[in-house]
């Protein structure tokens, strides 16, 4: 057995195990490595920062050269390097300052940046670092990995509504037959929904501070009182493509977070919301699953094809929503002006977004499966002939029928009706020639009102 079996086999997460490869994507953003790589970057931009701001004499600006070099040491930041942090962590029992040690540690013997040392790090506590290296983080995953897998399955759920538009489908409300629609109408009902969510999470803010041990850049003023460090403050924060937040105590407070993590559990809940639908549907044969070669459904029950895709990836979004949902609940609040208990649940974001990745591929693995079943589907309306009972008491009382509800209720409540004894019906009303015409010539699985437009046009 080889190493990384071994190391799959004995992971304590499923993240780490069984589904290692579904989060590749999120592993150099979220891991240890990323959190430690977006500390460098923030310490090396907040130096570069520094020494370009013409108030802070004893710190020349950088030549080109010696500003790459601390990009590079950055945006190449090595697995070596971060197990350099870590082991001078084992020294310091503080992770940022660990950071902050390595740079220097790099830089002593660069004969132009070895003297800006004790910049580095300058007039920050541990939160300045931390707020935005997470803010960073939560925009790489958003815009490299997140929104654009939503996009993926919108795409395929825009691409079912438009090929099933027109295929009618008996709705149920309560459980119980009610007024027709179509497949693709229903499946854009979730292209709305998502389209929307997802806009709200591409928008949400992601602030970020920079501002001191309580807010006030006290020891900023303190060593430097003539320059405006809030200005200074905006335009760095800003510099990073995050949203500035002036007003915080030692940490900042967490409400972006919360929102995007707000944003992302409603997307999930969407997604549940379909999984559980499209489960139904499987079950009543309106939809039928791909067989795949070699795969078993039951270890006893040889015929079953189960919908293990949409299990799957409603137990997924379960839990990332079950961790979102205390993300959102428990990071805006602090002990007065710090406490830690925000640092470690901040470590486990990337768990809750792994699972809503995992959640969002089992869930297009299963639709790239489904085939619609038209015959199960045109059984089930023209078993329900009850549901004409609609169109047939509204136009009863455009044209001023008496007690049109109470004589469909009689006819079809609790009784057994069909195509004859609704035609009948509709035959001995005292209608207009062409109102009753066209009642007679409707069917379920005609009456659909504009659910194939709506469907077309999402």
């Amino acid at each position: 057995m080889s190493a990384d079996s071994q190391t799959t086999l004995l992971a304590l997460s499923p993240l780490d195990g069984r589904y290692a490869g579904k989060v590749d994507a999120l592993r150099p953003i979220f891991s240890e490595f990323g959190l430690i790589k977006a500390r460098v970057k923030v310490e090396v931009e907040w130096l570069l920062a520094l020494a370009d701001e013409p108030g802070i004499v004893e710190l020349k600006p950088f030549s080109a050269a010696a500003a790459a070099r601390l990009r590079k040491l950055a945006e190449e930041l090595s697995i070596e390097d971060a197990a350099r942090v870590k082991e001078i962590e084992r020294t310091t029992n503080h992770d940022v300052k660990a950071v902050e040690y390595l740079i220097k540690e790099r830089l002593k013997d660069d004969a132009e940046l070895g003297p800006a040392l004790e910049f580095v790090h300058f007039a920050c506590t541990s939160e300045d670092i931390n707020n935005l290296s997470y803010a960073l983080m939560l925009n790489q995953a958003r815009q490299q990995v997140l929104l654009p897998r939503l996009d993926d399955l919108i795409q395929k759920l825009r691409a079912m509504a438009h090929e099933h538009a027109a295929l009618p489908m008996l709705s149920r409300t309560h459980g119980q037959t009610a007024s027709p629609t179509t497949v693709g109408k229903e499946i854009a009902n979730v292209v709305a929904r998502l389209q929307r969510q997802g806009e709200t999470l591409a928008g949400a803010q992601m602030p970020g501070k920079i501002n001191g041990a309580v807010g006030n850049y006290n020891a900023h003023l303190a060593s430097y009182p003539d320059i405006d460090w809030a200005a200074f403050s905006q335009r760095f924060v800003t510099s990073l493509g995050l949203d500035w937040q002036p007003y915080t105590t030692q940490i900042e407070p967490h409400d972006g977070i919360a929102e995007v993590c707000d944003a992302q559990r409603r997307i999930d809940t969407i997604c549940i919301d379909l999984c559980r639908d499209v489960w139904g549907y499987i079950s009543l044969g309106y939809f039928k699953q791909a067989v795949k070669a070699g795969e078993v459904g039951s270890s006893t029950m040889p015929h079953k094809v189960n919908p293990i895709d949409f299990e799957n990836a409603e137990g997924n979004f379960g839990i990332a929503n079950a961790l979102f949902e205390h993300f959102a609940a428990k990071l805006p609040i602090s002990r007065w002006q710090r406490d830690l208990t925000d640092s470690t649940v901040l470590r486990a974001l990337g768990t809750a977004f792994g699972h809503a990745l995992i959640g969002i591929d089992a869930l297009l693995r299963g639709l790239n499966k489904l085939s619609v079943n038209p015959e199960r589907l045109a059984a089930d309306l023209d078993a329900a002939w009850e549901v004409l009972a609609e169109a047939v008491q509204t136009v009863m009382r455009r044209h001023g029928l008496p007690n049109p509800y109470e004589q469909l209720k009689a006819l079809t409540r609790g009784h057994g009706i069909n195509e004859a004894s609704m035609r009948e019906f509709i035959a001995s009303l005292d209608l207009p020639a062409d109102d009753k015409q066209r009642l007679l010539t409707m069917t379920p699985g005609s009456y659909t009102g504009l659910a194939e437009r709506l469907a077309r046009e999402i």
